[in-house]
């Protein structure tokens, strides 16, 4: 499985969050723009807690089993296969939710005349979007620890190579 590169993430959002802007200009013009979800940050907070602490316990769980110490669980490999994808997956979902809300946030704020309910909104955009964030750090530090010390070696004869 190749790794997901954090540019693919960055490009991503970059993309979801120009669309969303636009979207939400043109929207906004032809009727009333859909407020922002008040849930959204909670819940990508907590899928961010729960790959962080995937993360956590994966982490000392290989390596007590490299360095063979009494005692170690091992570790299943269809379950840190699992872990892998679900880290990657969030990630890119994160992405994704991390532009719409950016680009909410940002048609938001650069309104003339803006309401206070929408200033409400525009910041919970901004809380979703620091949230997101997280979602993709902890997805890609979730792709880090399943990584094999086989891959890393692989990895820097590929950069060896090319250069």
């Amino acid at each position: 499985m190749k790794p997901l590169r954090p540019l693919v993430l960055a490009v991503t959002t970059l993309v979801a969050g120009v669309l969303s802007w636009a979207g939400a200009r043109l929207w906004n013009s032809v009727g009333s723009l859909p407020g922002v979800p008040a849930a959204a940050p909670i819940v990508l907070a907590v899928i961010a807690v729960v790959l962080a602490a995937a993360a956590i316990t994966l982490r000392g769980r290989l390596r007590a089993q490299r360095e063979r110490e009494a005692g170690a669980k091992g570790v299943d490999p269809l379950f840190a296969a699992r872990a892998l994808v679900l880290g990657q997956a969030s990630a890119l979902v994160a992405a994704l939710v991390t532009g719409v809300y950016g680009g909410l946030g940002v048609f938001l704020i650069t309104l003339s005349d803006i309401p206070p309910a929408r200033q409400g909104q525009a910041l919970t955009a901004l809380f979703a979007v620091i949230a997101g964030v997280a979602v993709m750090a902890a997805g890609l530090w979730l792709q880090r620890v399943c990584r094999l010390p086989d891959d890393e070696d692989h990895d820097r004869d590929h950069a060896v190579q090319r250069h």
